[in-house]
């Protein structure tokens, strides 16, 4: 038996658990009552597994194989993060939210579902399975720290050789798959910057030292960065999203805080961008008479797929669901922790496509009436098996 033959007997399963799922969404480490019904779902197939033991956040599965020794092998894992988002959902879906001002509005619970039905396809056919596949269920995918916090439960990380996972996107079109090789994800950094100046009345500007003069040449001049210090070839971005500073029309402050976030696709611009930032933020602030700091957090690196692995799932997809099914898809500047397990393991990340207009699945990730046409997800389910089954035998 082949694993696209088991497409159709799981396709209703998937779907149902998705929306069900989604009725339940918990915020990043918190997902107790989450990690909980994933085990539930796992003891009815009958496979093993380890929940995270600080908390209950997120487990790990195992699948051992019967073609030959698993502990001879090679070991593979495949990865769901289970995080939904403090998003109010406005989809008007008889399965919505149940959970006030709680909602999936990303497609982890797609991503669950998915990786649960690979779970029971891989259980089917594990007399082809020639290793051993960890299922990884990840907490807090959201905050970017979820898979480093993953990373330190027990040792399956140490024993994984290499990892797949993927993310519904709605930008493809519902039966399409892209798993190319290369940049796919940026990097996504945080930074706050604080600037000191001098208190004083609106009336009288020569008496002051004011921030929120500092802080606009400061927006200003990181616009810099990217136009005249990256290469035109690269992609980076660096914005503000928050300014704070003052209580009174009348007076100006002593201190205004920014924050913003900074995306590249190469993880030596790291150094650049921030080395820039670094130069622009204390240089500005002083030729104002004025000081300030930047605290940057390289928070999750650039998704960037190998180029074996993603070869590979070029053939799995084609096997599976034939060359159509195969899309190019570019770039994108949203994150992923994700990129952590890539740091020294071979990796390759998928977009499995969830867009349809017909269904109004149109709508972007995080917004509140976010819509995914799930009757494909077996699909992915079964791609996610075949190529746990196919690396271990290359």
């Amino acid at each position: 038996m082949e694993v696209k033959d088991l497409i159709a007997d799981h396709k209703s399963y998937v779907q149902a658990l998705r929306r069900e799922f989604h009725q339940h969404p918990e915020l990043s480490f918190e997902e107790v009552e989450t990690t909980k019904w994933i085990a539930k779902e796992l003891d009815e197939i009958g496979i093993p597994y380890t929940i995270n033991p600080d908390r209950g956040l997120g487990l790990v599965a195992e699948i051992k194989g019967e073609a030959s020794q698993a502990d001879e092998g090679k070991t593979i894992t495949l990865r769901a993060d289970i995080d939904g988002l403090p998003v109010k959902e406005e989809t008007g879906l008889s399965y919505a939210s149940k959970e006030e001002g709680k909602m999936h509005a990303c497609g982890h619970d797609a991503h669950m579902a998915i990786l649960l039905g690979a779970a029971r396809m891989l259980w089917q056919v594990r007399d082809q399975i020639k290793g051993r596949v960890f299922l990884l269920f990840q907490p807090g995918e959201e905050t970017g720290h979820g898979s480093n916090y993953m990373m330190s439960v027990g040792d399956w990380y140490k024993r994984t050789d290499a990892i797949f996972g993927g993310h519904v996107w709605i930008d493809l079109p519902v039966g399409k798959i892209s798993v190319e090789a290369g940049e796919r994800m940026a990097a996504s950094d945080i930074f706050t910057i604080t600037v000191e100046g001098k208190e004083g009345h609106g009336s009288q500007p020569q008496q002051t030292v004011d921030p929120i003069v500092i802080a606009s040449a400061i927006v200003m001049n990181l616009q810099t960065i990217v136009s005249r210090n990256t290469n035109p070839l690269d992609s980076a971005v660096v914005t503000i999203g928050h300014i704070e500073a003052g209580s009174s029309w009348n007076i100006i402050p002593d201190k205004a805080v920014l924050g913003g976030t900074a995306r590249y696709f190469k993880r030596e611009q790291l150094d650049r961008i921030r080395g820039a930032m670094e130069r622009i933020v204390t240089n500005t602030a002083a030729a104002f008479g004025g000081r300030a700091r930047l605290d940057y957090e390289a928070r999750v690196q650039p998704v960037i797929n190998d180029v074996a692995m993603s070869a590979l799932a070029t053939k799995t997809v084609t096997h599976v669901l034939g060359k159509k099914a195969l899309s190019l898809m570019t770039k994108v500047t949203a994150g992923e922790d994700f990129s952590a397990y890539m740091a020294d393991k071979p990796a390759c990340f998928a977009f499995i496509g969830i867009g349809n207009p017909k269904l109004d699945a149109v709508h972007g990730h995080h917004q509140a009436d976010f819509k995914v046409d799930d009757s494909r997800l077996a699909e992915a389910s079964a791609v996610y098996a075949q190529f746990a089954i196919d690396w271990l035998a290359s």
